[in-house]
């Protein structure tokens, strides 16, 4: 089990972890009511704070900010020599949490995607886990939620009785809403993308072989172009770029970003 902190990969600090060391973590918090804001990210997620020093300040604030992608456990391991065998991708990460998560008894609660997204997805995590208690789910409104929306999502999230929190909301929303929402909550939030439409069988996930050389994103790609072409064909060049300046020491990267005025609210 690794759990070793964490690594700057362009201003973004990200965790020296595996599953273990992660599902560990999470479930720890679960069962002490604790908040801990956790994040798996690939190269578009990282870039996100890269490009918004308020977006890095809030990825920064987080207690876990896992590899999701490939390229990013590969630019941990090249930069600081961490020696990662294996990343921790959300979806994976959601199985995990879940299952563990029914063997403990700690119920778990979906917030974000659409109805029919969740209702799937519930479904297929009772068959699979049937122990496992979901304590509730919502949708996400799709806009900005008022400030008293804000409160009564928190409140119903917290009388449900979860002790996790699973939200799939698209990035950077979801990292927004987790920074936002985890001290509300004060159990463990976990942003977790499209994790939600593949556990509810919308979205088929990249074949292995992809997945290992780091080439899920052509895979993506190929299944929604008109949304994705910007975020890799523009990001991930970027993402390169930027990797060869701070590993050749031309630059450090060490700004951890503008702390946000004002809250988002997204939801």
């Amino acid at each position: 089990m690794r759990n070793d902190g964490k690594k700057n990969v362009l201003g973004i600090n990200i965790s020296v972890i595996d599953y273990e060391g992660a599902v560990a973590a999470i479930l720890k918090a679960g069962r002490s009511r604790k908040p801990l804001k956790v994040s798996a990210l690939a190269v578009h997620g990282v870039m996100t704070g890269v490009l918004d020093p308020e977006h890095r300040w809030r990825l920064n604030s987080f207690d876990m900010v896992t590899t999701d992608g490939q390229p990013v456990r590969w630019a941990l391991n090249l930069l600081h020599g961490t020696g990662l065998t294996d990343r921790v991708r959300g979806p994976a990460l959601t199985l995990k949490v879940c299952e563990e998560a029914a063997r403990a008894g700690l119920p778990v609660y979906l917030y974000g995607s659409r109805h029919v997204v969740l209702e799937k997805f519930r479904k297929n995590l009772k068959k699979k886990y049937p122990e496992l208690i979901i304590a509730g789910y919502r949708p996400s409104l799709f806009r900005r939620s008022t400030d008293a929306e804000k409160k009564s999502i928190a409140r119903d999230i917290r009388r449900s009785g979860a002790r996790i929190v699973l939200v799939g909301l698209g990035c950077p929303r979801q990292e927004v809403w987790v920074y936002e929402y985890a001290e509300l909550l004060s159990i463990p939030a976990l942003a977790v993308g499209a994790a939600f439409d593949f556990h509810a069988g919308l979205l088929s996930e990249a074949p292995v072989i992809l997945q290992k050389y780091g080439l899920e994103w052509v895979y993506r790609l190929v299944q929604e172009p008109a949304r994705l072409w910007r975020r890799y064909v523009l990001l991930n060049p970027a993402f390169l770029a930027m990797l060869f300046a701070q590993f050749s020491r031309l630059t450090s990267f060490k700004d951890p970003g503008r702390q946000p005025q004002t809250a988002s609210n997204f939801a």
